[in-house]
This record gives C-alpha cells, structure tokens and sequence, in this order.
C-alpha cells in the first residue's frame, strides 16, 4: 500500500464502512500498484451518478450478496475510481467529494481544483 495522505496534504481519513469500501475494502481510499482503477476518490453518491455509472455498465446501485455488495443508494460514501469521477464531471453528473477522505493519488487523475470544486463541508 502507498502512504495514506489525502489530497490536502494530511492523514487519509476513512471514507465508509457501511457501506464498506476501499480496493482493500479497509473502509479507506488506499491505493497500491495492484490498484489499476485508482479507487482514490471518496465520494457521496447520488441518484444522477448512481444513474450514469449504471449507463455507463457499472451498476452500483443493485445489490450484489455473492460479493457482499449491498448497492448504493443516494447519500452513501464510496471510493470511486478517479477517471471515473473525471468523467462523470465531464457528463455534469459528478458526486460531492469528501477531500479528507479522498488519496493524494487522485491528485494525478483528476485536478485538484476539480475535486475541490465538488468538495463537501464534513465539519457540520
């Protein structure tokens, strides 16, 4: 696993553990050289991106019990790959994006003006 910074420079704070997500399914957006699809971007879904990423042949939204996969609804926290986050941005359908939770690596994929132009305040 690499270092566990977020992309404002501190501790990478755990994103979800119910649902639980993560490459590693640690319930954080760590990454590693096994991680090909750059699950670095925490997000809180919602229904619009829920519907794209459907569209777009990764449904996370039905239920999956044979991979422990209870599917996401709107409001859940889910490491997302960052080029998909990217494309969803692109497709004006992006997720709000927790950055304390979100791997320095994201960083390298997606701007970070972009992720923080989609962050959410979690200090309420």
């Amino acid at each position: 696993m690499e270092p566990s910074l977020n992309v404002l420079g501190g501790p990478l704070q755990p994103c979800s553990n119910k649902p639980l997500t993560g490459f590693y399914r640690d319930g954080c957006c760590n990454t590693g050289p096994e991680d090909r699809g750059s699950h670095t971007v925490c997000v809180v879904v919602n229904a619009e991106f829920l519907a794209l990423s459907k569209y777009l042949g990764n449904d996370l939204s039905t239920p999956r019990p044979e991979f422990h996969f209870p599917g996401l609804k709107p409001g859940d926290r889910w490491c997302l790959c960052a080029a998909r986050f990217l494309q969803a941005a692109q497709e004006f359908a992006a997720p709000q994006v927790v950055l304390d939770a979100t791997h320095a690596r994201a960083a390298e994929i997606v701007p970070l003006d972009l992720l923080r132009a989609h962050a959410v305040d979690t200090q309420s």
